[in-house]
């Protein structure tokens, strides 16, 4: 989170610049809502988002109008600490050692004040009489109680008071306001009864309340601190990236082997990694043979062996033997670094839900302090006139009652344990409203190749018409010697095999039809499906199309070549289907999501894989401007629609649908591509990305309906007089720890056997 990104957008205020921020000091939602109101309003911001789990800010501004250091200067004016210099991580360690010293400091002092609360329950009154009577003593009781109120308690008064200047409230308020009033009644009784220096003070009749304000700061720190150790968990796992990432890379130059920082490692550069050491950089086997570790980035955990000519990427990990890798990628431009970074653009998102439940935040306190002041007012003036001391003490334990945290905590600690956990396994999110999206799935349409096919098509039949099959191979790879089309890259691997040289066609022409024309020897030829041909006004003739026919019937995808309008052969490629697809599809369904084909293959390979699979509805033969009408109109008839497609040609579809699904290969297409990218093509991280987000979403609700019962239930008690100002402020601690609580059950995995429980 240390580094800042400059770049550049089309617009009249020029180079825009992305600054990531470490937040220190903010105690609850209303605080991170607090900073991002008042860092979007400055001149030069175009956006801001503030994460209070993960005490980060993302800023968006115009660097021409405002500065970092004019941002950080506004943040800390609001009361918090604002680094670029610092990880969120190692800011997260310091609040949760700071947590901890407060917590036990304030838990110590606050144990002799326990004596004096035996007095006030009747079943353990008679536990109090084998104490020494010393433990009751009033000034004892001060002296404790002010180390505890205005030492260990006063970074809630600073809270407070910023909250309030910004004309705003948040959770330090109502704990600052319900702890003082505790206190300063209490403080008032000792003196106005003279019971400092009194020898009767073991008999005095008014009750003092310094244990209340001590246990509830001890257990508001408590909560604190683990919610912290929650958050700092979350972190972890949301950005285990960068900290898997090596530093330094032994590179070969001139000779020798020189150890340098990794961001100094140029492309086509040879990185050495022993055995049990980090990859350093994104690149190809040159040489060596190795079993390595990609956990980090497949999800899968065994191992994967590595010999010459496979690709390897940084923060995996070499198990064992010596690989000489040739860069392709080091540094902020390694994969693990762009998914680092997608991580964050997603977490720095927010859902639709928590966007309410910020906007509800926003006037929970104020409406807090109005109840309290109410049941003040209704205990003094009418249920119990004059007895200000219990009414004092009913709208005390209103106001340590209210937890805007539990409410606050809900959708966010929920929604970035998530993210974290689909990151591990090679989903990636790119914004948090996908997981509602995608929660709300029924019918999911799926590309064939490179999605259910393993992508890798061999040339399976070559057959011409008037010329040799040699001479025909040449003059198609020729035409396809530019394209990144798999089809493309399968011909020219059979050209390679057979030890063919083929020199790229002139004036090549390629079509979104699917084909290609381009000319060779001032000979035009055109190559591609059978709509390309057609709409070029070729015929293909009936030997060609009963050729082709067979081919197809056997699962082929038949392209035809054409010479100055006439058919002279037809190339026959073969693509398994992936070895988990059938599965893949059974899980689909059993999550209720009914799974369906649009290819641009021809209609009989397209059936013969959608019969394999058990898909009922397949769609052939299409553009990807078909794909997308296709997709509008599912949605324009209300399905909630997902697209899983290679991120591609497959672009506008995966746009329209209601989510997206990129199947990435870790290139920089792919995880541009979609609302959600699945770094390896893994089919099996759809039905787990699917599960993973119903069992958010339903986190959320339980979070939500927790903390809107808890207050809704212990409100009203606490106005009645039914609760002691100490019940209600450890409640309210527990209560934030109940809803972090629950969010960590996320990191738990759901079985396909539970499935069934998510299908609603």
């Amino acid at each position: 989170m240390k580094r800042s990104v400059a770049f550049e957008e089309a617009g009249r205020d020029g180079v825009v610049t992305e600054l990531d921020f470490t937040i220190q000091g903010m105690s609850c939602a209303a605080c991170a809502a607090r900073i991002e109101r008042a860092v979007g309003r400055m001149e030069g911001i175009h956006e801001a988002a503030v994460s209070f789990p993960l005490r980060t800010a993302w800023v968006q501004m115009d660097a021409g109008k405002v500065s970092r250091e004019e941002v950080e200067r506004k943040i800390n004016t609001l009361g918090f600490t604002a680094m670029t210099t610092e990880s969120a991580g190692r800011g997260l360690r310091k609040e949760r050692t700071a947590l901890l010293i407060r917590f036990i400091a304030s838990a110590l002092l606050t144990l002799p004040l326990l004596a004096s609360m035996l007095q006030h329950i009747p079943l353990l009154q008679p536990f109090a009489g084998l104490l020494p009577l010393w433990l009751h003593q009033p000034w004892l009781q001060l002296i404790l109680a002010t180390l505890i109120q205005f030492v260990i308690g006063m970074p809630f008064y600073f809270g407070a008071y910023h909250a309030i200047r910004q004309r705003s409230a948040n959770m330090d308020v109502l704990v600052a306001l319900g702890t003082t009033a505790a206190y300063l009644y209490s403080h008032y009784v000792v003196f106005s009864e003279g019971l400092v220096h009194s020898a009767d003070w073991p008999h005095h009749a008014a009750p003092l309340y310094f244990e209340t304000s001590a246990v509830v700061i001890t257990a508001i720190l408590l909560g604190k601190l683990i919610e912290t150790n929650a958050s700092l968990r979350t972190y972890d796992e949301s950005f285990g990236f960068g900290q898997l990432q090596s530093g330094t890379a032994k590179v070969e130059r001139e000779g020798e082997i020189v150890e340098i920082r990794t961001e100094f490692v140029r492309e086509g550069e040879i990185v050495i990694a022993n055995g049990g050491d980090l990859i350093p950089v994104d690149g190809t086997v040159a040489s060596g043979e190795s079993m390595v570790d990609e956990s980090l980035l497949t999800g899968e955990s065994l191992g994967a062996a590595k010999l010459p000519g496979d690709d390897v990427w940084a923060g995996t990990m070499n198990v064992y033997g010596t690989l000489r890798i040739q860069t392709k990628a080091a540094g902020h431009d390694t994969m693990v670094s762009r998914i680092a970074e997608l991580v964050r653009q997603g977490q720095r998102s927010k859902s639709s839900i928590q966007s309410q439940v910020d906007a509800a935040a926003g006037w929970f306190v104020p409406m807090m302090l109005m109840v309290a002041a109410l049941s003040l007012l209704l205990w003094g003036l009418w249920l119990k006139p004059g007895d200000w001391g219990h009414a004092a003490t009913c709208a005390i334990a209103v106001l340590l009652a209210a937890c805007p945290c539990a409410l606050g905590l809900a959708a966010p600690i929920s929604l970035a344990i998530a993210s974290g956990r689909l990151a591990k396994r090679g989903i990636i999110a790119k914004e948090a409203s996908v997981l509602e999206r995608l929660a709300a799935i029924r019918t999911i349409v799926l590309d064939k190749t490179g999605t259910l096919t393993e992508g890798k098509p061999k040339v399976k039949h070559i057959q011409s018409f008037s010329m040799g099959q040699s001479a025909l191979l040449r003059v198609t790879a020729a035409l396809e010697a530019e394209s990144r089309h798999p089809l493309a890259e399968a011909l020219r691997e059979e050209a390679r095999r057979l030890g063919m040289k083929v020199t790229a066609a002139e004036g090549i022409v390629t079509t979104v039809a699917g084909g290609v024309k381009g000319r060779i020897h001032g000979i035009t030829y055109t190559y591609g499906n059978l709509r390309h041909i057609e709409r070029e006004g070729y015929r293909i003739g009936a030997a060609a199309g009963q050729a082709a026919k067979l081919r197809e019937r056997l699962g082929e995808t038949v392209l035809y070549a054409m010479k100055e309008g006439e058919c002279i052969g037809i190339v026959g490629y073969s693509d398994r289907l992936k070895i988990d697809a059938a599965q893949t599809v059974k899980d689909l369904r059993k999550l209720g999501v009914e799974p369906m084909i649009a290819t641009g293959d021809h209609e009989a390979p397209a059936r013969a894989a959608a019969s394999t699979l058990g898909i009922r509805d397949v769609r052939s033969s299409m553009l990807p401007e078909d794909k997308l009408t296709y997709i509008e109109s599912l949605k324009s008839r209300g399905a909630k629609a997902a697209f899983a497609g290679d991120g591609w040609n497959d672009a506008p579809a995966l746009a329209a649908a209601d989510v997206g699904i990129a199947m990435g290969d870790g290139t920089e297409g792919a995880l541009a591509a979609g609302h959600m990218t699945l770094l390896f093509s893994r089919l099996p991280a759809i039905p787990e990305a699917i599960r993973i987000s119903r069992q958010t979403l339903r986190n959320i609700r339980q979070n939500l309906a927790f903390a809107l019962l808890y207050n809704a239930f212990i409100i009203p008690f606490a106005a009645m007089g039914m609760l002691q100002p100490w019940m209600a402020g450890t409640a309210m601690a527990l209560s934030s720890v109940s809803v972090v609580g629950n969010a960590l059950r996320l990191r738990g995995g759901l079985g396909m056997t539970e499935a069934r429980g998510l299908q609603g």
